[in-house]
């Protein structure tokens, strides 16, 4: 039977009583000073409880905070993913022979600042410059065509420029205790077997950014392991080429040295909604594109060839149906179970609202 905490009025309940049945049953002042030594000491014994329940939470890693987790994921040798910074390249212009120096800083709209990796000197009225987010964390991606001003003038130099067709990539938050703590299961419930399929997909999150991962033995033929992986904390999960040669690099050193390694992005395939909604307004619409959003966390994969990654057409009424302020609903569009060619996976698409 599970221990029950005393309420501090239980405590002090129980105190009183037990110093009531040892006095004789002569009766007890309202300032008497057994009373308030009751008071003390149930104060003192609840403080002891709530200790001891919180080191109970402690013991046990699925319930300890991030300070004693930390000791748990140790022993498995689980580090925390740390923060990356955003990178990338962006173009800029002026007049030929001006110079951009290393460490310049560009500041983007909303304030967030880049420094200039490397001298760079502008040849017929451009030039390509490689930047580093300053501060690390997915804040520091930006698109393409996203404009950077120098926060300083520079002599010759255009005061903006424009980050190129490859985006500034990478940036990643520092791992949550939540994302730590379920590979840190995943360690314990499948123990590495030096290879195995859940090895691949353990090392692939093991590269900070990566949040899903899976693997598929054999699909490029006999001895092949393929690794496909998202990261669905950036603002498009689906990895550029250099963050899957970021997980191939990483596998590649903990991979057996007879498998035959591929790391490949999946392939993007919108999923497209037409909704007859009921009330039609923006926070309903909002609603519903979140719980789509959540069921495609949830069930969205790669597929693999076995039909395990199509999205079921009452799951996605079902998400339609909980959202939040939603009354009434028909779904125009799919009218039936949406399926994928292998490699292919289910993301976000146009959502038509009627």
């Amino acid at each position: 039977m599970a221990f029950k905490r005393p309420l501090l009025t239980e405590i002090n309940t129980r105190l009183t009583s037990n110093i009531d049945s040892r006095t004789d049953g002569q009766p007890r002042l309202r300032r008497s000073p057994f009373g308030i030594f009751a008071t003390i000491v149930a104060g003192g014994m609840h403080e002891m409880f709530g200790y001891q329940a919180y080191n109970a939470k402690q013991i046990l890693p699925d319930t300890a905070d991030e300070a004693h987790f930390e000791r748990h994921a140790s022993i498995y040798k689980v580090a925390k993913n740390s923060d990356e910074y955003a990178v990338g390249v962006c173009e800029a212009t002026g007049t030929t022979g001006a110079v951009i120096a290393a460490g310049k800083l560009l500041q983007r709209g909303d304030g967030v600042e880049y420094s200039v990796d490397a001298e760079v000197v502008i040849i017929g009225g451009q030039a390509i410059i490689a930047v580093t987010a300053v501060e690390a964390g997915s804040e520091g991606n930006a698109d393409a065509g996203v404009v950077l001003t120098f926060v300083d003038t520079i002599a010759g130099i255009d005061s903006q420029v424009l980050v190129d067709a490859d985006s500034l990539t990478n940036g990643t938050n520092v791992e949550s205790i939540e994302s730590w703590r379920s590979r840190y299961l995943e360690v314990v419930q499948a123990p590495p077997h030096g290879g195995a399929g859940h090895d691949y997909i353990k090392w692939a999150k093991e590269v900070p950014g990566v949040t899903r991962a899976w693997h598929y033995p054999g699909e490029m033929g006999e001895g092949t392991v393929t690794v496909r992986f998202v990261r669905d904390d950036d603002t498009s999960i689906i990895p550029d080429l250099a963050e899957v040669q970021a997980v191939y690099d990483y596998i590649y050193e903990q991979r057996p040295v007879t498998a035959d390694l591929y790391v490949v992005a999946p392939i993007a395939v919108p999923l497209d909604l037409t909704i007859a909604l009921t009330p039609n307004t923006s926070l309903v619409q909002a609603a519903v594109l979140a719980e789509i959003s959540d069921m495609l966390s949830r069930e969205a994969q790669p597929e693999d060839g076995t039909g395990k990654a199509t999205i079921k057409i009452s799951h996605i009424r079902e998400a339609i149906s909980i959202a939040t302020g939603e009354t009434d609903n028909s779904l125009v569009s799919p009218t039936e179970d949406v399926t994928f060619t292998i490699g292919q996976m289910a993301v976000l698409g146009t959502f038509t609202w009627q």
